[in-house]
């Protein structure tokens, strides 16, 4: 592993670790995240429009430019509630 790939992984865990913080000080995020991805994942454009509304409704902000920390956390709420469907 390059450095360069080393210092990816530690942004990553960065972004994600900032995230779980604004998700602990403000726990309805975690609520508002997946009432979002559940009115999206069907959408083409998912990911695109669950980032545009959680940033529009939450401190959690998602740039256009999704990071890879970004990618995995959107990739995370689909999961999550593919899994509830699942369930059912």
């Amino acid at each position: 592993m390059n450095v360069s790939e080393i210092k990816n992984k530690d942004r990553v865990i960065n972004e994600l670790l900032l995230f779980i913080r604004k998700v602990l000080v403000e726990p309805d995020i975690n609520t508002k995240a997946l009432d979002i991805a559940r009115k999206h994942i069907n959408e083409k454009n998912a990911d695109v429009l669950i980032a545009d509304e959680l940033s529009a409704t939450t401190n959690v902000k998602i740039p256009v430019e999704h990071s890879d920390a970004d990618k995995l956390f959107l990739k995370l709420l689909r999961d999550v509630v593919r899994d509830e469907k699942a369930l059912y």
